[in-house]
């Protein structure tokens, strides 16, 4: 008898155990989703609004999240995950905006909000592009026939917190209502001589594409591998900051303007 109710009850705790999975599984938050054939998320903000922000770390049940094929990244998981959706306003054609994000040295003096310092400071001290991953030597910026679809080129930039490191841009998609492209380090970033990011540590992906004659949206996802340091994880307020400085700067809009996205 005593056999058959712990058979009972044993099977009844591992019914719940199941249903606990799955409705735990089901409240859990989901990853980001680019807009690739669906609707992204998160959501992109209203027009003539900040943009919509998602931050995920280490420590979100999401953090095994796998990235959706049409960004090209095939490796699980994530210890910072920060993403940007807007829209903005240009009268500017798909070519502007390849000249836009080929300008990789007027991004020097971008400034964000510095939730630490409690105001603005300089991000980039120094940014300008190269012919190789193994030079230093500064070149013309990229030129928007240059940031076509499979091309690759790259980029040395100096952050104010990492340091300095050469840069990847390869460019996945460009036509004209529509660019993809992806960025990721190819050397070291260290923060007072120790490494922060090895090779490959720091990826990210933006999606623009055109609306309307004068709207274009803006999706980005920043990835800080799983193997990065952990003097990197956290920092929610300082990583979207970081990463709103650079939508505005695509969108052509003051990187200091008030208010920053987090104080």
């Amino acid at each position: 008898m005593w056999i058959e109710y712990f058979s009972r009850v044993g099977s009844a705790m591992v019914v719940l155990s199941l249903l606990f999975g799955v409705v735990a599984a089901g409240m859990a938050p989901p990853g980001p989703q680019p807009p690739c054939g669906s609707d992204p998320t998160p959501a992109y903000s209203d027009l003539d609004k900040p943009p919509a922000t998602g931050f995920w770390d280490r420590s979100d049940p999401a953090r095994d999240w796998m990235p959706p094929i049409c960004t090209g990244w095939t490796v699980r998981g994530f210890s910072t995950l920060t993403v940007i959706a807007g829209r903005f306003r240009t009268t500017a054609g798909a070519a502007a905006v390849r000249t836009r994000v080929g300008a990789v040295s007027e991004m020097k003096g971008m400034r964000y909000w510095s939730t630490t310092h409690k105001d603005w400071r300089t991000l980039i001290d120094d940014a300008f592009a190269t012919n190789s991953p193994t030079s230093v030597k500064r070149r013309m910026d990229f030129s928007p026939d240059e940031i076509r679809e499979g091309a690759s080129v790259y980029f040395q930039q100096t952050d104010n917190l990492s340091g300095k490191a050469i840069y990847r841009m390869h460019v996945l998609e460009s036509t004209p209502d529509r660019l993809v492209f992806e960025t990721e380090n190819v050397t070291t970033m260290r923060y007072l001589l120790y490494p922060l990011f090895h090779p490959g540590d720091l990826q990210a992906i933006y999606f623009l594409d055109r609306e309307s004659s004068g709207v274009w949206r803006y999706f980005s996802m920043v990835r800080t591998g799983t193997n990065a340091s952990g003097l990197s994880s956290g920092h929610e307020a300082s990583s979207i900051n970081r990463a709103v400085a650079f939508y505005r700067f695509v969108a052509d809009i003051p990187s200091n303007l008030e208010p920053p996205a987090q104080r």
